[in-house]
């Protein structure tokens, strides 16, 4: 099938996107296939994201649960965090899921090459060890990698790639940011025992959420701990003279801020974005087109401005989830080696942020639809049954955004424990354009809080 090239399709890089468009159009189209990969299978999501992060996400809730426990007549005695331990197990289980993808490229039959390619032509490949290969399609899957911000001794502080190869937790740290990897990280040091501070330059955290949502996040951040500064940025900072050995393995930070306050912390995190991973990769010198930011131009399939050559996932910075990525991937295989052009569909997509509460998001935010049409917005907020009888002063937020003309619910935000599972379920509804009479002809599930989506009979305010 591959005529005059060593393989039908060439995919560069291992992540979720990558290995599913490679073992799909292997297994299933019987296309001969080869993927490069110079670091771990598995990619960002798997090695060093979304799972080793919501495994961390789990760990942090633990400590809340003895106090709550006591008032449901239980005595649980709260112990320290082992780091070491959550580590050690963290480490397994990200060995195992590695593991895991090889598997899945090996049974499929694609050809494997655990170094870094670039793009030598339109249809060639070159490997880090000098060799060359040909496709007939190439794909570009090598995704997104954190940033530092231009600061003088911006490499004294770590990025999130660092977190999971810590030695040992700080007992101070300062997360500079406001997007959702810096606010998950916040409530996660939070709960093992670490003395958090946060800055965000803007006004609010979570800049693009519904704005009730979001702040209802950053009002139970603080609640719960995390000393957070906003309208506030770092200044300068330097390496403090005291010598201590802090958990970045040197010492403490001193952090000069825009309020003009002075601090030290044992650890400094840079949360303030990531760029796509497309350095040297040979793409401007074949005619691929590039943003600002590198990252490459496609179209609604997936593809550049040189035919042969495809990107999927963070390296076209479009929308940058794991299950994106993935559906992206597929419909690359079905347009090109399924004869069915398939457009990527990114319109309402859910997505979840792991803070404590999580939030979950499918669709307009208040503010996005009033800018569009008139709408009706019904929402409340409350304590949840099982944290009301702890006697704990935690709320939740139920938000529905409907149109007026059409009835059409068009957004959903939640901020709540478990967010991402009940957004999931909610974002069926939304996708297929359910009305507002159509959640309130759906019977509650009693007692629970989701029971409120189908249950608020009268708008809270018109927009």
């Amino acid at each position: 099938m591959a005529d005059a090239f060593d393989y039908d399709l060439f995919v560069i890089g291992g992540g979720s996107g990558g290995v599913r468009a490679a073992r799909v159009a292997a297994g299933e189209y019987g296309a001969k296939v080869a993927l490069a990969e110079d670091d771990r299978y598995g990619g960002t999501c798997v090695i060093r994201g979304c799972v080793p992060k919501k495994l961390m996400v789990f760990a942090s809730e633990y400590a809340s649960m003895p106090q709550e426990a006591s008032a449901y007549g239980w005595d649980i005695q709260a112990g320290p965090f082992d780091w070491q331990r959550f580590k050690a197990k963290l480490n397994a289980e990200l060995d195992r899921l590695e593991g895991v993808y090889r598997k899945l490229l090996s049974g499929s039959g694609v050809e494997t090459f655990d170094q870094r390619a670039t793009l030598k032509d339109a249809h060639t490949v070159e490997l880090a060890d000098g060799t060359t290969k040909t496709a007939k399609h190439i794909l570009v899957a090598t995704g997104g990698h954190p940033v530092r911000p231009d600061l003088p001794n911006a490499d004294l502080g770590i990025v999130s790639d660092d977190i999971f190869h810590l030695e040992q937790l700080p007992k101070s740290i300062l997360i500079v940011g406001g997007g959702y990897i810096a606010c998950e990280f916040a409530c996660i040091f939070n709960g093992l025992g670490v003395e958090v501070t946060q800055y965000y330059r803007g006004a609010q955290v979570l800049r693009g959420f519904d704005d009730e949502a979001r702040g209802l996040v950053a009002e139970s951040m603080i609640e719960n701990g995390v000393d957070l500064h906003l309208g506030t940025n770092i200044v300068e900072m330097a390496r403090a003279s005291d010598g201590a050995t802090t958990a970045s393995g040197s010492g403490p930070i001193w952090v000069k801020s825009t309020n003009g306050s002075e601090k030290t912390f044992d650890l400094v995190l840079f949360a303030t974005g990531r760029d796509p991973s497309t350095h040297k990769m040979g793409l401007e010198e074949i005619g691929v087109k590039q943003g600002r930011r590198g990252e490459i131009l496609v179209n609604e399939y997936s593809q550049t401005d040189v035919p042969s050559v495809y990107a999927i996932g963070d390296v076209t910075d479009r929308v940058n989830l794991t299950p994106v990525a993935i559906r992206e991937g597929m419909a690359f295989v079905q347009t090109v080696f399924g004869g069915r052009p398939t457009p990527v569909d990114h319109d309402l997509i859910p997505s979840a942020i792991f803070t404590q509460p999580e939030m979950g998001t499918v669709g307009l935010s208040e503010e996005q639809a009033r800018e569009r049409e008139e709408v009706e917005i019904y929402c409340t907020s409350f304590k949840p049954m099982q944290s009301s009888f702890a006697g704990q002063s935690h709320r939740v937020l139920m938000k529905l955004v409907v149109s007026k003309a059409t009835r059409v619910v068009l957004g959903c935000h939640i901020v709540a424990p478990n967010a991402g599972e009940l957004i999931q379920l909610v974002g069926i509804a939304v996708k297929a354009g359910l009305t507002k009479e159509q959640f309130d002809a759906t019977c509650a599930v009693h007692p629970t809080m989701s029971e409120e989506l189908v249950t608020m009979r009268n708008p809270l305010r018109s927009a």
